[in-house]
């Protein structure tokens, strides 16, 4: 180390010099507190050593001059006195000195008191320099993240209009709707519209808004109702307290609205919400708050709420499957998005719109659409919307390259697609109704069973003719035990 050494008794400071030397240290020596306060740098010393009583200033008027540089954190401060009292050790404590001495001194216990210096600077330092690296990380991965979020946020605003398409004015007018929806995250959103016309991609729009780092940099938290037993989706939303049932985590786990809280929580498929949580789904809409599973809290919520459905959620609730307030509730905005075969003017443009996206992807040399290809486009029913749509020329630059895209091309694609999904039951179906009763989980099944065997076993057909998603259909189909039970 390099020790400011001050003593005006000159014996005493060639004793200290002299084996401060032999300890590998560098000394520089005054007999005196005003010269060696002069001559005082922070970064140069690491230990000022110093007696107290000394003329025209002590060592602790020394020790209170240093402590006001705000680098004087570098240098530890040692006094030593031959004149001890409880006055003079108190009053050196409160200087800010490191360590106190009596004269005449021990060198064991110096010895001792400068490893302990070496050690305590040591750590200092080394804790200086980890801190500063650490805000200089912290600082430049915060950079980083909000570069990466800007750059995400962009991404994701072009692919949302690439991939819906805006093509016709009903469309402009429900992207429209959507952005001015953005500014209102009190009002409830209610998405209708068939499998595959985007009803996600809407729902998106309304949460990140039109305006490209607009948006926010809160949660979109999306969950399919549809995709969840009723004993999962409870927890799902609402999360649970530790210990509220067999199996959940000993902490307990936070439910989708906790996740969504400062954004946006998207319910895809919402006729699938079974009745019992439609009634304390409701409640959280109006109250906005509610509790875990086992909590006893009420905790509060500021979510934005937007719900999907590809059935009119009108006919559920024409047939009891749907509480009509709760409709109501969540009918506040309402976007209805039309099926492809209504907005035929969509259908060519967005068909370019895949074909040259798909084709700079893969290095094809798609640049076109044939006539004839236009006219099979147009006249496709395209149950499966713009996502079939999109299914198809994808596959279609996939399995062919051309520059122009001819009807061999597609053909076969649309016709695999149209058949499963346009099946009619090839008979009149019939149930039995037995005398004895007849349950209405056994009527489901049959059901089921009835037309899935008319089907050929086909459950995307089934679906559709039952008038349900194909992965409520699935799990139905569990619930049943595959119909085998």
């Amino acid at each position: 180390m390099k020790i400011l050494l001050v003593d005006d008794e000159l014996h005493s400071r060639e004793a200290m010099r002299w084996f401060l030397k032999r300890q590998q240290h560098e000394v520089v020596e005054f007999s005196n507190g005003k010269d060696a306060l002069e001559n005082y740098v922070p970064e140069e010393y690491t230990l000022v050593l110093s007696d107290i009583q000394m003329p025209d200033m002590t060592g602790i008027e020394l020790a209170g001059e240093i402590k006001k540089n705000p680098q004087s954190w570098l240098t530890d401060i040692v006094l030593f006195t031959g004149h001890a009292d409880m006055q003079s050790v108190v009053a050196a404590l409160r200087a800010g000195v490191y360590d106190y001495l009596e004269k005449p001194i021990n060198v064991e216990e110096l010895a001792s008191v400068l490893d302990r210096v070496e050690e305590h600077q040591a750590l200092l330092r080394e804790n200086k320099n980890l801190t500063e690296k650490f805000e200089a990380e912290v600082h430049a991965a915060t950079e980083a993240t909000r570069r990466e979020l800007a750059d995400m946020k962009q991404i994701l605003a072009q692919s949302m209009m690439g991939s819906i398409g805006v093509f016709s004015p009903c469309m402009k007018a429900m992207i429209y709707q959507a952005q001015q929806l953005h500014a209102e995250r009190c009002i409830p959103v209610l998405i209708e519209g068939e499998t595959g016309t985007g009803k996600e991609i809407i729902a998106r729009i309304i949460h990140y808004g039109s305006e490209i780092g607009e948006g926010s940099s809160s949660s979109f938290v999306d969950i399919n109702c549809a995709a969840l037993s009723p004993a999962l989706i409870e927890s799902e939303l609402f999360g649970y307290e530790s210990g509220s049932f067999t199996g959940s985590l000993a902490k307990g786990a936070k439910g989708k609205f906790d996740l969504a809280k400062g954004g946006t929580l998207f319910l895809d498929e919402i006729g699938e919400l079974p009745l019992d949580l439609q009634a304390k789904f409701l409640r959280v809409l109006q109250e906005k708050e509610f509790y875990r599973i086992g909590g006893l809290k009420k905790i509060k919520t500021d979510i934005r709420m937007v719900c999907a459905t590809n059935v009119p959620l009108e006919e559920s609730v024409e047939s009891g499957r749907f509480r009509r307030d709760l409709y109501f509730r969540l009918k506040v905005a309402h976007i209805v998005i039309p099926p492809l075969r209504q907005r035929n003017e969509e259908i060519l443009p967005l068909a370019m719109m895949f074909l040259q996206r798909f084709s700079q992807q893969r290095g094809k040399k798609f640049r076109t659409i044939s006539p004839a290809t236009v006219e099979i486009l147009e006249r496709y029913d395209w149950p499966g919307n713009v996502r079939e749509l999109q299914n198809v020329l994808e596959y279609a630059t996939f399995a062919h390259d051309d520059s122009e895209l001819k009807p061999e091309h597609i053909l076969n694609l649309l016709q695999q697609q149209k058949n499963p999904v346009t099946a009619v039951p090839k008979s009149v179906l019939e149930l039995p109704f037995p005398l004895q009763g007849y349950s209405l989980k056994e009527y489901t099944k049959d059901i089921i069973a009835k037309v899935l065997t008319a089907h050929e076993g086909n459950q995307t057909a089934t679906a559709n003719y039952l008038g349900i998603s194909r992965r409520a259909l699935s799990y139905r189909l569990e619930g049943l035990g595959k119909l085998e039970n």
